[in-house]
């Protein structure tokens, strides 16, 4: 009876939904591991007290060393499965309805060090367009923490020179002002006084970072750009535009600022989103709470 209903439910899937076979065979496996366990317990996957048994499937998989991710897709995959019963007459209630889907964590993301940054930002030869354009890129992307989206959509126009700021366009089309910082502000100068003359083919053209068509520079190109000095440099792990926009909001947060700052000038709408660069470990918060708390650390009383 219950392989008869998985059987209906997978077709259902196939017919109905348009699943593909890798996905209809990651619901067999994931209900056929349901139905073996409620059947070892004799429990028909229809009968009643199935709420309950659902449960004890669950912490079952979780003791057996699931990750949340895998038991968020069986989860997934039950109440799928027992919507279609319900939908079909086959039962009269929902047992996963209250059964709670497992929270999957969002991964810390990658985050380079100070000094493995300075070794990439050291790496460009300064003596040819080539490497004024490479540091520019770089030193922008570290000091402003911009999408490569925003770095790639940089015009002339989005400078301005004296209060040394850059105006971004981010997503939904929302603009920010996100200073940019000495350093960078002195190799934005270089690349525009002594290199993008040599890369631009048109006066009209009012882009920032051009290639050697004098066209703008592509996502592949710019992914190409870092990851060549991040080899140069000697970092071993693969380096993209993204981790250099984690690194500037952490080393930001390290700094002192604030994380509403850091909110603003990386254009998350949602502060929780800019949350996950304060994964402080467990020694930097008690190193913090013992010089910060008035009762941190125990007084010497010679």
């Amino acid at each position: 009876m219950s392989e008869e209903l998985l059987e209906q439910f997978l077709n259902y899937l196939s017919i109905e939904k348009g699943l593909r076979p890798k996905s209809l065979e990651a619901y067999k496996r994931d209900l056929q591991d349901w139905l073996g366990f409620a059947a070892k317990r004799g429990r028909l996957v229809t009968g009643p007290l199935t709420d309950s048994v659902l449960s004890l499937f669950m912490v079952d998989m979780h003791d057996k060393g699931l990750s949340p991710r895998s038991m968020a897709r069986k989860s997934s995959a039950l109440k799928g499965f027992y919507r279609f019963l319900l939908r079909e007459g086959i039962i009269d209630k929902d047992p996963t309805a209250l059964l709670e889907r497992p929270r999957i964590g969002r991964p810390l993301p990658k985050v380079l060090s100070r000094q493995e940054i300075e070794l990439i930002l050291q790496q460009p030869n300064l003596s040819n367009a080539y490497g004024l354009r490479d540091k520019a890129i770089l030193e922008v992307l570290y000091a402003t923490g911009i999408r490569e989206s925003e770095l790639i959509g940089l015009n002339l126009h989005s400078l301005n020179t004296e209060a040394e700021f850059l105006t971004v366009v981010g997503k939904g089309g929302r603009e920010r002002i996100v200073p940019v910082g000495s350093y960078a502000m002195t190799a934005i100068r270089e690349y525009l006084l002594k290199g993008r003359n040599s890369f631009c083919k048109n006066i009209t053209e009012r882009t920032m970072f051009l290639n050697p068509l004098g066209k703008p520079i592509s996502r592949m190109g710019l992914w190409k750009i870092i990851r060549k000095y991040a080899l140069m440099a000697g970092i071993k792990v693969e380096v993209s535009p993204h981790i250099f926009r984690h690194s500037c909001a952490t080393h930001m947060l390290e700094g002192g600022a604030s994380i509403m700052a850091v909110q603003e000038m990386l254009g998350h709408v949602d502060v929780s989103t800019t949350q996950i660069y304060t994964h402080l470990t467990a020694k930097d918060l008690k190193n913090i709470h013992r010089s910060a708390h008035p009762r941190g650390k125990l007084q010497r009383s010679d």
